[in-house]
């Protein structure tokens, strides 16, 4: 397998980190997770304008660039370096997938064209430590009426288009559109990261009209998991941006932090711990380049490795958060500098598309069946 990035590639991951160098500095992340509830809408709109963020998977055919999981995870890895305020995971790697797998031709033809302009930010309706369908919907005469509730929905507070997977009565699931304005219930939850805005989200026999509905004739447990992939697999790769970034910022520091008459980056010890993490973020991009590329091929084997990134991703970035506010010293956990920001980060993803036990248990689960077949 090459790993090796194209030109292209080369140059979308550039072109993103100069824009989130320049327009998601510390200063501008603090000022929206303390004033606006973790979301930057000026960053989103120079994100969707400027960089044509929402583009990114979207078919050519839908007004989009067509790109695969591999531009997917190199977006969102510099997302998280940066802890940008953007719903841009939600959007981009849950959202999109789920209308292109799932959608008919003309939902797709309805929305992928105006999500690729950046005219929506989406939420989805799924449960974010267990995506599971919490939604019922009945059909009635003039469309569909939808009940139930979902207690933590990933950046609903700031998002124009809701994407709702719901439950018949047979069985059969189907996948709905709604403007957060039609009757929803929607209710604000503090959360420990503070970069990425979370709700509850409450449905009392809300109406919906037949064009809400996306998919032509309903889909299946297991064509909803495939279709929710890109977000495992863009979760990961923002889990080991943030810990890239939060390395980075460590390493900025030990470099200017003098005790006994040199800096701390200078003692060996200190030079070990680093070079552990260096190691460890090594190990997980690789996995996470590889998956990406699995993905965009459909390997048989790719939901396992998918589960398997979750877990190394998750893993890294608590490690990296861990040592730097230990690598700062006293200084680590004060609010006025930013390694808890990362280190909330680690802990609010931890449980995000399933914990790491769940991940584990089922690669095992196919690990055995595997050998016993």
């Amino acid at each position: 397998m090459d790993l090796n990035f194209s030109e292209d590639q080369r140059s979308l991951r550039d072109e993103v980190r100069r824009l989130l160098n320049d327009q998601a500095s510390s200063a501008a992340m603090r000022e929206a997770a303390e004033k606006n509830g973790g979301f930057d809408a000026s960053l989103w709109d120079m994100a969707a304008a400027e960089l044509g963020f929402c583009a990114t998977n979207v078919p050519e055919a839908f007004d989009g660039l067509g790109l695969g999981a591999m531009e997917l995870a190199l977006l969102l890895e510099e997302c998280g370096r940066r802890l940008a305020c953007i719903p841009a995971w939600s959007t981009i790697a849950v959202g999109t997938p789920l209308i292109v797998s799932l959608g008919s031709e003309g939902a797709k033809s309805r929305l992928l064209p105006e999500i690729a302009a950046g005219s929506y930010r989406i939420a989805v309706a799924l449960p974010i430590d267990n995506p599971q369908v919490a939604v019922r919907a009945q059909q009635s005469a003039d469309g569909y009426v939808l009940d139930g509730a979902v207690s933590l929905v990933a950046d609903l507070p700031s998002a124009t288009l809701v994407l709702v997977p719901a439950r018949f009565e047979d069985g059969k699931l189907g996948l709905f559109a709604v403007a957060p304005d039609d009757g929803l219930k929607i209710g604000s939850v503090q959360t420990i990261d503070l970069t990425r805005p979370f709700g509850a989200l409450k449905f009392e026999g809300v109406r919906v009209g037949a064009d809400a509905r996306l998919d032509d004739a309903g889909f299946s447990e297991e064509a909803l998991a495939q279709a929710l992939l890109p977000g495992r697999l863009g979760l990961a790769a923002e889990q080991i941006g943030a810990a890239q970034g939060c390395l980075d910022l460590t390493l900025e520091y030990i470099s200017g932090r003098v005790q006994f008459g040199r800096t701390i980056a200078s003692f060996q010890a200190i030079k070990h711990r680093c070079a552990a993490m260096v190691v460890d973020l090594a190990e997980a991009r690789s996995l996470l380049y590889g998956a990406a590329a699995n993905l965009n091929i459909g390997a048989s084997e790719i939901e396992m490795e998918i589960d398997a990134l979750g877990v190394l991703a998750a893993d890294v970035l608590w490690k990296v958060a861990e040592e730097s506010i230990q690598l700062h010293g006293g200084v680590g956990n004060t609010w006025e500098y930013d390694p808890h920001f990362y280190f909330r980060k680690a802990q609010a993803t931890a449980f995000m598309m399933g914990s790491s036990d769940e991940r584990l248990a089922r690669i095992a689960a196919q690990v055995i069946d595997g050998a016993a077949a």
